[in-house]
């Protein structure tokens, strides 16, 4: 009997012990009260009352003279693995299970931030299309009064404007902000959109299935815009492409307002050169003591060639356009009534005595100091040679410009004037190839005043800014060059 009452005690035990483990699987330790409820159910033993905290740790523990001690310490119930370490596997769970809902919201905020800015984006996107078409419909006069100028000019200005705010602080071998970028693609694309929409008709015939032909009227972009306008943008995306391939050089920029002739920068390793020239606006290169590597020198070369190659195109394009301009007939009124008074009496004789006429050679002799001076030379070049080939159209009485162009294909090749008109295009031709970054002359000038070609206008302004970039790109190559030379030569 004291065997079976031992027995029903430690069973009673067990019990309790495993209630118990339940309890704390479930998250939470038994308090006193239930363990006092458990033991009322057991019969009474002095010996193993579990109310006893000797007999409760000692029953926990390994313990010889209970049959039952050994299997609970086996499966871990020993003191090295308390009940009280196994509920953080439980919280660990639920605790990865909320801060996986917590990712969750944070990855939906995320989304709905970029949502958010994706709209505000559009917003002033639209904004800006809002602005575009008023000052087009306006002509930039803003009282309405319709005293605006007219939309080839709005356009023309806005390409020129829009070329200024990206490009105009943009004076060194460095990529492109990128902001600045987008927002030249971005308005650029919407300038160069009104291009879309000038189209010309052309007539192809078409045989019907009863063989009667008929004439179908189809559109297509107008020719100079179908021809001129890709090769302009991809010029653009070279030159951008030739900023951005300077993102790792070897030569850097002095910083601003620190470059004086005065200036000295002891215990660095840059070295400044500074130049004695008059666009003190412009940032000084700086190359290393030893100067460039080969391999930089190979790089700047390539880059510089490919911007003179662009340079050449974007200036036979807007050459191009500026010629297919109209005359505005305030210049034609304006021009002398004598070439020879225009041009100068020691330039005159020069193109009337000699047969071969170098257009090369006069300018050396000319010695221009300034492009001031090659700018008023150029423009009484131009009125010359408008004036000649008007005189030799003269047996038309008052003639309009238009008319003038039908007649040259008329008009005696051994006609002085035209012989004079002839050398004077020769010569201009000779004194911008020479100074590429003559300003417009003032029929150029007069002609983007006036003109009321769209497409002419967008060809024109387009083609003018990437000549200035591409320009600005082989000057400041060749400031670096200069540089390096300098430096290589003190060493």
């Amino acid at each position: 009997m004291a065997i079976c009452r031992v027995e029903s005690c430690n069973l009673g035990k067990m019990e309790n012990l495993s209630n118990s483990d339940e309890n704390y699987d479930l998250g939470y330790q038994p308090s006193p009260s239930f363990v006092d409820q458990n033991d009322q159910s057991i019969p009474e033993t002095p010996g193993y009352s579990t109310l006893s905290g000797e007999s409760f740790v000692y029953g926990r523990t390994c313990s010889e003279t209970s049959a039952f001690s050994d299997p609970i310490d086996d499966h871990g119930c020993c003191s090295e693995a308390s009940p009280s370490h196994w509920p953080p596997t439980r919280s660990m769970a639920q605790n990865q299970a909320v801060l996986s809902r917590l990712r969750t919201k944070q990855r939906g905020s995320n989304e709905d931030e970029k949502q958010l800015d994706y709209l505000e984006s559009l917003e002033l996107e639209l904004e800006m299309m809002k602005e575009r078409f008023a000052k087009l419909l306006l002509g930039e006069d803003m009282s309405g009064s319709g005293k605006g100028v007219c939309t080839a000019v709005t356009i023309s200005n806005a390409i020129t404007n829009l070329y200024a705010t990206v490009f105009g602080q943009n004076l060194r071998l460095e990529p492109l902000n990128p902001e600045k970028k987008a927002l030249w693609k971005r308005e650029m694309d919407c300038l160069l959109s009104v291009c879309d929409y000038i189209v010309e008709f052309t007539s192809k015939s078409q045989n019907l299935s009863n063989g009667t032909a008929l004439e179908v009227r189809k559109s297509r972009p107008r020719s100079d815009i179908y021809v001129n306008l890709p090769a302009l943008r991809k010029l653009d995306a070279m030159l951008i492409e030739i900023l951005d391939s300077f993102e790792d050089r070897e030569f850097w920029y002095a910083e601003d307002g620190s470059v004086s002739s005065n200036s000295s920068r002891t215990g660095s390793f840059r070295r400044v050169v500074k130049r004695n020239d008059e666009k003190w606006w412009v940032p000084v290169p700086c190359v290393p003591p030893c100067g460039l590597s080969e391999k930089a020198r190979e790089h700047l070369r390539h880059k510089r060639d490919c911007a003179n190659q662009i340079h050449k195109a974007a200036m036979a394009i807007n050459s191009g356009v500026l010629a297919e301009m109209e005359i505005p007939d305030s210049y034609v009124a304006s021009l002398p009534k004598s070439g020879r008074a225009s041009i100068g009496e020691s330039i005159y004789r020069f193109m009337l005595g000699t047969e071969k006429f170098c257009p090369d050679y006069l300018l050396d002799c000319l010695s221009i100091a300034s492009e001031h001076e090659a700018l008023e030379l150029a423009d009484s070049v131009e009125a010359s040679m408008y004036t000649w080939r008007r005189k030799a159209c003269i047996k038309h009485s008052k003639p309009s410009w238009g008319m003038v162009k039908e007649l040259m294909s008329d008009v005696d090749l051994s006609d002085k004037n035209h012989i004079l008109a002839e050398k004077a295009e020769s010569m201009l031709f000779a004194l911008k190839q020479r100074y590429p970054e003559l300003s417009q002359t003032s029929l150029d000038t007069c002609k983007i005043q006036h003109n009321r070609d769209v497409g002419q206008a967008i060809l024109e302004s387009y083609s003018r800014v990437l000549e200035g970039l591409a320009f600005n790109i082989v000057a400041w190559i060749e400031d670096v060059f200069f540089v390096d030379r300098a430096v290589t030569s003190q060493e």
